[in-house]
């Protein structure tokens, strides 16, 4: 390396290089860091444990998790112990090249490029040496003599080896690092393969050997080429949610200046507190707060509604929704990697690298891969040489198809591919899975208890009476106006607040009080507002009074979901119990379950209760399905055998569940359950396709019955089998209302 080159390399376009990767880097208040990545050059199971190995014994390393369909990767280690940059320069070493999730990746593309370029150079050398292939098999060459059949096996080594030399290239490259590491990955084989095929070819050239396998050195390239590209575009086709939703942050925002001139500014560069504005058709780059404008917004991509949703002055807007009317200016709360998009991209990469059972079964079978298959290839040399006397080129030909026919792709793409392509169909859905067995669990409940305010309900109150004045209800709304209890964000969108600047006090679990004009006024409960007649409400209530005039009373209602009463029919349909367990009153509780189908409920049931009610459910052998809030209910999400959530985009990362669900609906839950257990169907049927693909494929391998180009078919064939077999997942239908 010269002089010139190092000052390049440590000159200010690699500091700014430095400086990309710790933009991407989370901090987390215990000390620790994380990095989420994409790496190139991933194909088996053995290259995800090379990975996660390595990274493992670097020094302040806490968890590395990669993915074998996604190809990302989960890193967090210490800080100060451990630095980005090194992790990633650590992967380097070992082949393989790592980028940040959230930022370009021309590596990639450059992988696939060069995949089309090396697959045509292989076919087109096929074509070429059949055509000679075919004189030789037929025996024509032969009965021209000896010369003619020595110089068309020239030609075919003069087309075969250039062609192998260029081919080999994404096979040769892997398998190097991998040596070089002292690993051995699936590539290891496949290159020994098509290499000793050509060299056993070449000896036979040279010598003037009647048999020679040019044809099916060039031909199984080729066809392990287009079985990889195959396999990249199947696994395109099952990228998964957190990767889509790398696209959502990747857009530009027009930042408003002092001046008011308007700049680009990449999304990466928006910090909060900036003004942007977003034309109608834009994406927002940034959580935010609307400042000016009304516009609706089509936010189908973060929450699974196709609804579009209003929107003014005032509202919580977030990244990756798109403006579909008006113009909005928009103020920045949270840009990057602190949005809800890039939480939701966290949560749903942690779910997709987690090993649930069926992912650690894999691992543990595709890492006896490489000492299983070698001893194989070994023992089937051996055993046609000295016990059957074969000739060792031949010998070593059956040997070769042992080696590439040998693959643990199949079995380790079962589960982690159905795992994704779930994960993406349930995202589509507005459903976030969260727990890294969390579909395993969901799949398995044969119960479903229900809480009800915010679950069955939509937990968004609405005023349906009041004895209120005109006037008494502005000055309820100016007192609500400093509060965010539910009943009173209810009341103001009731009735707007006035403008007037007034001192509140609130008092935790009684409500809100101030002075005006010499008065005293007060907005809450009923004893705090001196209410003194007897009897209950029949749902939420609040109680205003100004100074000694008498109490007038605010009285809500907590609706049903929509589809309640049908999701619940379904889930019964579907051989689930249903119970609902609340804390509210006998009869509220009584109202709801009736509204929703369910024979089974009980009232006035505290958190502790819920868990008794839980651990008595599983004590009788019963799995349940704990539907309820994310933040009141997490005692009984954390008892219960699988947990779901209703939650806003903003509770997402506070949410105790092992799911998410998001939008007006209830209709997820039992998509959930369905999509869980096709899930669970796919990763058996994946794993029953790659046993009957190793039990058939490698005895006939041994036996001498399948050349290296039908073995690489197999290969091929397995690998697309289980990709394609989850890909079904995409299509499960959707439930309507």
């Amino acid at each position: 390396m010269t002089m010139a080159v190092a000052e390049a390399l440590a000159g200010p376009e690699n500091e700014e290089a430095e400086i990309d990767i710790r933009h991407f880097v989370r901090r987390g208040p215990d000390g620790t860091c994380s990095l989420d990545a994409v790496v190139a050059g991933i194909h088996c199971g053995s290259c995800v444990n090379r990975i996660e190995s390595a990274l493992r014994t670097q020094p302040g390393v806490i968890s590395a998790r990669a993915n074998l369909t996604s190809r990302q990767l989960a890193l967090t280690w210490y800080e100060g112990q451990a630095d980005a940059a090194r992790l990633l320069a650590r992967i380097e070493k070992l082949g393989f090249h790592a980028v940040p999730l959230a930022a370009e990746r021309p590596a990639v593309d450059e992988q696939a490029r060069l995949l089309l370029r090396t697959m045509a150079v292989a076919g087109f050398a096929t074509t070429n040496i059949m055509m000679i292939s075919v004189a030789v098999w037929s025996g024509l060459v032969t009965d021209m003599g000896l010369s003619t059949r020595v110089f068309m096996h020239w030609v075919s080594a003069l087309i075969a080896l250039p062609a192998v030399v260029y081919a080999v290239r994404p096979f040769l490259a892997s398998a190097w690092s991998a040596l070089r590491a002292r690993q051995v990955n699936m590539d290891v084989p496949i290159t020994l393969g098509v290499l000793l095929t050509t060299a056993i070819s070449l000896q036979e050239t040279l010598s003037g050997g009647d048999y020679v396998y040019y044809d099916a050195a060039v031909s199984l390239l080729f066809v392990l080429l287009v079985g990889r590209y195959l396999d990249r575009v199947a696994r395109g086709r099952a990228q998964s949610a957190a990767e889509q939703l790398v696209v959502l942050q990747g857009v530009v925002g027009h930042v408003i200046g002092p001046d008011g001139a308007i700049a680009a500014v990449p999304a990466r560069q928006l910090v909060a507190g900036m003004r942007i504005r977003v034309a109608p058709g834009d994406r927002l780059p940034a959580d935010g707060e609307v400042e000016r404008g009304e516009s609706d917004l089509d936010m189908a991509l973060v929450t699974g509604e196709t609804t579009p949703v209003s929107v003014r002055a005032g509202a919580m807007v977030l990244a990756g929704t798109i403006n579909r009317t008006g113009t909005l200016t928009v103020r920045v709360r949270a840009a990057g990697e602190d949005t809800t998009v890039a939480e939701m991209r966290r949560l749903m990469g942690l779910a997709e690298q987690g090993r649930a059972r069926f992912v650690r079964i894999a691992d543990r079978a595709a890492r006896l891969y490489a000492p299983m298959v070698h001893g194989l290839a070994l023992a089937t040399f051996l055993f046609w040489v000295f016990v059957m006397g074969m000739a060792w080129q031949p010998a070593l030909v059956i040997a070769v198809s042992v080696l590439i026919v040998t693959c643990p792709c199949a079995l380790g793409l079962a589960v982690p591919v159905a795992q994704v392509v779930a994960a993406g169909a349930l995202f589509q859905r507005g459903v976030l899975i969260k727990a890294a067995d969390g579909l395993e669990r969901l799949a398995a409940v044969d119960t479903v208890v229900f809480d009800k305010t915010g679950t069955l309900t939509t937990g968004a109150m609405t005023l349906e009476s009041t004895t209120a004045s005109a006037d008494q209800i502005q000055l309820a709304a100016t007192l609500a106006a400093h509060s965010r209890h539910p009943l009173c964000r209810a009341l103001t969108r009731h009735a707007p607040p006035s403008r007037m600047d007034l001192s509140v006090k609130e008092t935790p679990g009684q409500g809100l009080a101030t002075e005006l004009a010499g008065e005293t006024l007060r907005l809450g409960r009923r004893e705090w507002c001196g209410v003194t007649e007897a009897g209950a409400a029949s749902g939420p209530e609040l109680w205003f009074r100004q100074g000694q005039q008498e109490p007038v009373g605010f009285f809500f209602q907590d609706t049903l979901r929509v589809d309640s009463a049908t999701v619940i029919a379904a889930l019964q349909r579907a051989g689930l119990a249903i119970e609902l367990l609340s804390g509210d009153r006998e009869d509220v509780v009584r109202a709801v379950a009736r509204g929703a189908g369910i024979l089974r409920w009980e009232a006035g049931v505290t958190p502790a209760g819920k868990v008794a009610r839980l651990n008595a459910m599983a004590a009788n052998g019963h799995r349940v399905l704990m539907v309820g809030d994310g933040l009141n209910d997490a005692p009984a999400l954390a008892t219960a055998h699988a947990s779901l959530s209703p939650a806003t985009a903003a509770d997402i990362s506070q949410a105790a569940a092992d799911a998410v669900f998001q939008g007006a609906l209830l209709r997820p839950v039992l998509e959930t359950i369905e999509v869980a257990r096709a899930t669970q169907r796919r990763v058996r049927e994946n794993f029953a396709m790659a046993a009957i693909y190793n039990a058939a494929a490698i005895p006939l391998a041994m036996a001498g019955m399948v050349t290296p180009l039908i073995a690489a078919l197999f290969m091929a064939a397995s690998s697309l089998a289980v990709t394609v077999n989850a890909l079904r997942l995409r299509r499960a239908r959707r439930v309507r209302a």
